[in-house]
């Protein structure tokens, strides 16, 4: 499944969900790197 998530205030990465930190935070895999941010909201 492809999740986006956001690092900062103006940037967001869309990748391969790997998982859910207890914090709330989502891991994506781009490629051979992994990030690590909030995920954004879908729209309704």
């Amino acid at each position: 499944m492809i999740q986006t998530i956001v690092l900062g205030s103006c940037v967001s990465v869309q990748g391969a969900f790997v998982g859910r930190r207890p914090d709330g935070r989502i891991v994506v895999r781009v490629g051979d790197r992994l990030y690590e941010g909030l995920p954004v909201n879908r729209a309704a």
